[in-house]
């Protein structure tokens, strides 16, 4: 009976449904950085080294929120002053690989006029820097911020 009363999403998930939770979840928030980088960098013609950061932060927060709430369903019990700090740690490390990365790119690579001007440089060097920070990502909140 006293197993009945649980909050549905409460039991401790597997690492395949981690997986598969934090994956969905970090396709919504692609999206959402995805979106916010082209509306900022191409539509208003925001420079690479503002408009990346900015939408890094909207597509992270996003996935923090939504992790926290649906994959990690610990996240809520232990130290969550250590909690806070890890989770900072960890989105500083993101932001400077998953920047740094973008940025480097994006001043390395040529410019590919083949589609929409720009776009294309852009959208490679996102998507190879999303990738690198996704993975750094999952391993620590998985292991470090919302360890059981």
């Amino acid at each position: 009976m006293a197993e009945s009363a649980a909050e549905p999403g409460s039991e401790k998930l597997g690492l395949f449904h981690q997986l598969v939770r934090f994956g969905l979840i970090g396709g919504v928030c692609a999206v959402i950085d995805l979106g916010t980088y082209m509306l900022l960098l191409q539509g208003l013609e925001w420079p690479n080294f503002v408009a990346r950061p900015l939408a890094f932060v909207l597509g992270t927060g996003t996935s923090y929120v939504a992790n926290r709430k649906l994959t990690f369903t610990g996240a809520g019990k232990g130290n969550t002053t250590a909690k806070a700090g890890a989770f900072a740690l960890v989105y500083i490390v993101t932001f400077f690989v998953n920047n740094g990365t973008n940025q480097l790119l994006y001043v390395s690579l040529p410019e590919f006029t083949v589609v929409y001007g720009d776009s294309l440089r852009a959208f490679v060097c996102w998507f190879i820097g999303q990738g690198l920070g996704t993975g750094i990502n999952f391993v620590m909140l998985k292991w470090v911020v919302f360890k059981d």
